[in-house]
């Protein structure tokens, strides 16, 4: 009987930590703004949308426009979805307006 005693205060020591779990966070996906090169879009007006729409600087913008221009294809940059989406629109509306046939997309990166 001695032995029941011993394991049941056994038992009563065992205390253990309540932990809850949380569940993890996952980052977004994130996805890269492309334009795509055409032959009539003014390089100007690209160098210009890049720096209104992606806050590029001139430097930047300039590189990222010759990178289309030399390429065929230009990352103006990486973004949540909806950032990414919201970008792309501006920049397509733009064109638009301006009768230039410039296309953007994105993609998962």
């Amino acid at each position: 009987m001695g032995n029941d005693d011993e394991r049941g205060n056994e038992r009563d020591n065992e205390r253990g930590v309540a932990t809850k779990t949380r569940p993890k966070t996952k980052k977004p996906s994130q996805y890269r703004v492309l334009l795509l090169n055409d032959d009539y879009t003014p390089m100007e007006f690209v160098v210009g949308l890049l720096m209104g729409v992606f806050k590029k600087t001139q430097e930047e913008a300039t590189k990222i426009m010759m990178d289309v221009h030399q390429n065929g294809i230009g990352i103006c940059g990486i973004y949540t979805f909806e950032v990414a989406e919201t970008k792309v629109a501006q920049v397509l509306d733009a064109a638009k307006r301006h009768d230039h046939p410039l296309k953007c997309t994105l993609e998962k990166t």
